[in-house]
């Protein structure tokens, strides 16, 4: 699985601090080659955080993506449930639950 940070919302200032982020837009994404070809899932969503220790503040330009996934995950984004979801999604494509063969008449 693949975790990104699309985009990150700042406040300018707070207090002492600049370019607080307090939210982030993430997306998880998986893929899978079965049967030579491949399938794709994904999930999507924003993490919002609470104002930052300052003696802990990481500057906006230090800042890393695998950082910034880590404060997602701190913030309740469940991990391992969203990539079973991706995951889900990518078995469904492979083994679909539901079909739509022809009709028997035609």
């Amino acid at each position: 699985m693949n975790w990104i940070i699309e985009q990150m919302w700042v406040k300018p200032a707070e207090g002492p601090l600049s370019n607080v982020v307090v939210t982030a837009a993430w997306r998880c994404n998986g893929e899978q080659v079965s049967g030579g070809k491949t399938y794709t899932g994904t999930c999507y969503g924003t993490a919002s955080f609470e104002a930052p220790d300052p003696s802990a503040f990481v500057p906006y330009p230090n800042l890393t993506e695998a950082e910034v996934v880590n404060w997602v995950w701190a913030a309740g984004i469940d991990k391992t449930a969203t990539e079973a979801s991706v995951q889900s999604q990518i078995n469904n494509q492979i083994n679909p639950p539901v079909i739509v063969p022809p009709l028997p008449w035609s």
